[in-house]
């Protein structure tokens, strides 16, 4: 499949046209119209400092459906000794900013380039986009960022300064989005910290079409 150059137009191609890597266009711009147009579509951008803008759309998606969260049994000992407090957009430029800026095992380097972090803290200030802080004696030392589409919550990245501290800003979320009717969370492209946490792993056309649903339920607020 070819990939496509997108022009200032606000349109993307049909979302089932990537390559076998999932890269579907390049170009265009971080508007806030555009990013909620490719959320909508299934669509999101991943890239690099000295890359253009890239667009994915993978052939195979991590997602969690009401339930699917795991949490073994050490990990839930730890997060009820730690006691975390949990606080919802408060700081969330920041977040961005530490999941940009803290290392990850075996990733060399951040795809949150600053022009991303003013991207999603426009999106944030529009109210589409929210974080999940999780503060310890007062300090911010985890927590995880997301766009919000129809009841779908599209997770983009966590971060933690200390042990736990993300898996208790997504035990949190988990909670609050299912308790309001949220159908979904995408966890974007399959790794190894999703599949820990209880992620299932579907093709795109069954992402797509819950997806769909998910846009089609009005109400949902975070």
């Amino acid at each position: 499949m070819p990939v496509f150059q997108l022009s200032s137009a606000l349109q993307f191609p049909d979302p089932e046209r990537s390559d076998a890597d999932g890269l579907l266009a390049v170009g265009g711009d971080l508007r806030p119209e555009r990013l909620l147009l490719a959320y909508t579509q299934g669509i999101f951008p991943w890239f690099g400092e000295d890359s253009p803008i890239l667009w994915w759309s993978p052939l195979k998606r991590a997602i969690f459906l009401p339930g699917d969260e795991h949490f073994s049994r050490r990990t839930l000992r730890a997060l009820r000794s730690r006691g975390f407090e949990i606080r919802w957009d408060t700081r969330f430029p920041e977040v961005v900013r530490l999941c940009a800026e803290v290392p990850r095992p075996g990733q060399d380097g951040t795809w949150i380039t600053p022009e991303m972090v003013q991207a999603y803290t426009e999106l944030h200030q529009l109210g589409h986009a929210h974080s999940v802080e999780a503060y310890r004696e007062g300090r911010l030392v985890g927590g995880l960022y997301g766009v919000i589409v129809g009841a779908a919550f599209c997770g983009e990245s966590m971060f933690s300064l200390e042990d736990y501290a993300s898996r208790a800003a997504f035990q949190a979320l988990c909670e609050r989005l299912w308790t309001r009717g949220f159908h979904i969370i995408d966890g974007q492209m399959p790794n190894e910290n999703l599949a820990s946490l209880g992620a299932r792993i579907i093709n795109r056309r069954e992402y797509l079409d819950r997806l769909g649903e998910a846009r089609r339920q009005t109400g949902p607020s975070l």
